[in-house]
């Protein structure tokens, strides 16, 4: 009797260390501008983490981050996207797959998808979105709409290879548009406002995107959902991020509008892949896409299932670019 309690005891505490076995997650782009934050949250929540970068980049500052992965205990696997067989190698050890290749990339994500398909032990693949919600959005500029259909295809994709998946709706990066719209760093004395500058847009900090995501990727309640990160206090039109900053710096700046017209003029007019990003800005900030709908009850919204994570409101992101204004680097668009 004694001996099957003590076998009894053993068992449970097998169990209860398989219970708490954090998931492998892999990271697809690692060392881009989205995948930094997306690793140290992953190693954040304590889970297992590999990077997979490219061969080829000898950029001294990568290198360092490169470096900097390894110190923290991240696997980097350096290869290229072609490489199958290393590729159903590699996720055969792991049990999540978290995608942010940039926008240039996101095709070759079927590449990904037909490795998975020989990999049945993910449990989950989170494709590189992180912007509007792409099924939802109706008045798309043609250069954005082609770049929303490529990631439709890549849902579709994923969907028919039976794989399970979260989509991630991000909405916009708050640091970097903080950036953009304000030049913090710069402290001009003017802004420019894209239309009127009434319409609603969704500022998410970088690091709560990253840890929203993990979390979403390794929650039951997400699987073969889509996400979108829209916290109340991130919600924000560009006459209510400039009167902020205003206040804040005690400075007024003079506003210069360019009518949409002129908007939808140049993304006609200027040659690609340069028209993507005034698509971009005429969609988030005169159509104001990103909370263009009302959000039901069969919508997952994660400051909501995750009330407990403190994000990073406009507000607080404005009083850290006082004290340290963010460094983002352009976005990639071929």
């Amino acid at each position: 009797m004694k001996d099957e309690g003590f076998q009894s005891m053993a068992n449970v505490t097998v169990v209860s260390k398989k219970k708490v076995e954090k998931e492998k997650i892999l990271i697809f782009g690692a060392s881009g501008y989205l995948g930094k934050f997306m690793v140290k949250a992953s190693l954040s929540m304590g889970h297992p983490t590999l990077a997979y970068v490219r061969s080829i980049n000898p950029d001294p500052s990568r290198q360092r981050l490169l470096h900097e992965f390894e110190s923290m205990n991240v696997a980097v696997v350096q290869g290229e996207l072609e490489e199958h067989e290393k590729l159903v190698s590699l996720l055969r050890q792991v049990d999540v797959v978290i995608s942010t290749l940039p926008v240039p990339q996101h095709l070759q994500q079927l590449k990904i998808i037909d490795a998975i398909k020989q990999a049945p032990n993910i449990q989950r693949f989170v494709p590189s979105e992180y912007g509007n919600e792409v099924d939802r959005v109706k008045r798309a500029l043609p250069p954005f709409e082609a770049l929303l259909e490529n990631k439709r295809k890549i849902r579709r994709a994923t969907e028919a290879a039976g794989i399970p998946y979260t989509y991630v709706s991000a909405n916009s990066f708050g640091a970097y548009f903080v950036d953009y719209l304000l030049h913090p760093r710069e402290q001009c004395d003017h802004v420019v406002i894209h239309g009127t500058g009434d319409a609603k847009a969704v500022l998410n900090y970088e690091e709560d995107v990253a840890f929203y995501t993990v979390k979403a990727a390794t929650d039951p309640r997400v699987a073969n959902r889509v996400i979108i990160y829209r916290p109340p206090g991130n919600i924000v039109s560009q006459l209510d991020l400039i009167s902020m900053w205003e206040k804040k710096t005690g400075r007024t700046l003079k506003k210069i509008h360019i009518p949409e017209e002129d908007m939808v003029k140049l993304t006609q007019s200027l040659p690609h892949p340069d028209n993507i990003p005034v698509a971009i800005l005429h969609n988030i900030f005169i159509k104001g896409e990103q909370t263009s709908f009302e959000l039901t009850e069969d919508d997952v919204e994660a400051s909501t299932l995750y009330a407990d994570h403190p994000y990073t409101s406009v507000d607080s992101l404005l009083d850290l670019c006082l004290l340290n204004p963010p460094k983002p680097k352009l976005a990639s668009f071929a």
